[in-house]
């Protein structure tokens, strides 16, 4: 049960002393800490003696300093443990207060673009560094096909590719329908609600299907890299690879490498037959169009041309994000932080290259007329 603070002065061999009673802590103290300053307030050689007391905590060790306990000069009777909290609470009471941080001015956003762009700077060169590394591992290994490691280029296509089919075929699937309600209800206005056969086929066959496959894996495979060799990273695995004399290049970002470069094209072909089905089952259902008839309209009006402009950014989506989750992967440092900031920055990254690169696939495609 807990008492209230207390005190009495009395005079003994060491001067006049103030013998604190009871529990000094937060919940007790009421108005102890202004009696005791009044009780000995102009008596510097005063003694405080805390023997007696019973629980104390780090608001009645600043009361009693306050009052004018002087830790230093050693004018207390205490027990080791309520020693040390005086001194804990004495050096905070006398350590110099934080500084307030100045207000950012102009000079401070310059110097954070500078740095923002200094930092772009070796992003770049580092990235060209990583793709020169790849490079030779690919040629080395090509030189001499016993350096491929098909184990495991196979286990990682069948994590990255094979195991993605059903959210990609579902996804590309939703998409094409959401195409195909979209084109209904507008071209129904005019009466050329047919048209949206086309519409469907066009926008799945040359820009859906890679598109959703190829975020989809930025999601999945990218950030699964990084993590990955991160993880590897931390924990000092890939020094050791390097110590035995195994180039990290061949045994981990080369197999990633090859498995999305196989398996991103069979997705998006997957993509793009998950995008027709949406699209047939809503111009079959709203517009009464056939399955028949709607292939039909694809073959004649639409063509194979669309769905090679599709296919073609295939390869190029694969290296960009296998590269991209290898690349942050390897450059984790020795903390969990900056294994969360490397993960987050693969992903990032990696859609952001994603719609920009299709973005100049468009721009190309125009000046040829494809």
């Amino acid at each position: 049960m807990e008492t209230n603070a207390d005190f009495h002065v009395e005079t003994t061999e060491r001067g006049a002393t103030a013998v604190l009673t009871g529990d000094w802590t937060a919940t007790t103290l009421e108005d102890a800490p202004a009696r005791l300053a009044d009780a000995v307030s102009g008596n510097d050689a005063a003694v405080f003696d805390l023997r007696q007391i019973g629980r104390f905590d780090t608001a009645g060790a600043y009361a009693v300093i306050r009052a004018g306990c002087d830790v230093e000069k050693k004018k207390i009777t205490a027990r080791p443990e309520t020693q040390r909290l005086l001194h804990l609470v004495d050096n905070a009471v006398k350590a110099e207060p934080t500084p307030v941080s100045k207000r950012r001015g102009t000079t401070d956003l310059v110097e954070r673009l500078g740095r923002g762009v200094f930092n772009l700077g070796h992003e770049f060169w580092e990235t060209m560094g990583f793709i020169g590394h790849l490079m030779m591992a690919i040629v080395r290994s090509f030189a001499n096909p016993k350096r491929i490691r098909w184990a495991a280029i196979v286990s990682m296509a069948e994590r990255a590719g094979l195991d993605a089919i059903p959210i990609v075929a579902t996804t590309t699937f939703f998409i094409g329908a959401v195409v195909g309600l979209l084109g209904a209800n507008m071209l129904t206005q005019f009466g050329a609600q047919v048209f949206a056969v086309e519409l469907i086929g066009i926008a799945v066959l040359r820009e859906f299907n890679i598109i959703i496959t190829a975020v989809l894996l930025a999601g999945r495979s990218a950030s699964a890299f990084a993590a990955e060799i991160g993880s590897m990273k931390m924990q000092q695995e890939i020094d050791a690879m390097q110590v035995l004399g195994v180039d990290p290049f061949e045994a981990l970002v080369l197999p990633r490498f090859l498995a999305l470069l196989i398996m991103i094209p069979l997705l998006t072909f997957v993509a793009t037959l998950a995008g027709l089905a949406g699209g047939v089952l809503v111009t079959w259902s709203v517009l009464d169009l056939s399955p028949g008839f709607f292939f039909q309209r694809i073959v004649d009006n639409v063509g194979a041309t669309h769905f090679w402009v599709g296919m073609s950014k295939a390869p190029v989506m694969a290296a960009v994000i296998a590269c991209i989750g290898c690349r942050q992967g390897l450059e984790v440092g020795n903390d969990v932080e900056s294994l969360g900031r490397r993960v987050t920055a693969a992903v990032v990254h990696a859609i952001f290259s994603i719609i920009l690169i299709d973005a100049i696939f468009a721009l190309i495609y125009m000046e040829l007329a494809i």
